[in-house]
């Protein structure tokens, strides 16, 4: 009776890329999330007048 060992790896191989394949399937069909969308604004400067 031959050994079981090879066919079990590669029962593990295959379901693994299996596994994998979907999902890159599965990733690539979903929307990715919105992006907010920052207003950049600038900080409030106070020009300083220095008594020197």
């Amino acid at each position: 009776m031959p050994q079981m060992a090879p066919l079990l790896w590669l029962n593990l191989f295959l379901f693994l890329s299996v596994i994998f394949v979907l999902f890159l399937i599965i990733s690539f069909f979903i929307k990715p999330p919105f992006k907010m969308e920052f207003t950049f604004k600038q900080p409030q400067t106070t020009k300083l007048y220095w008594k020197w």
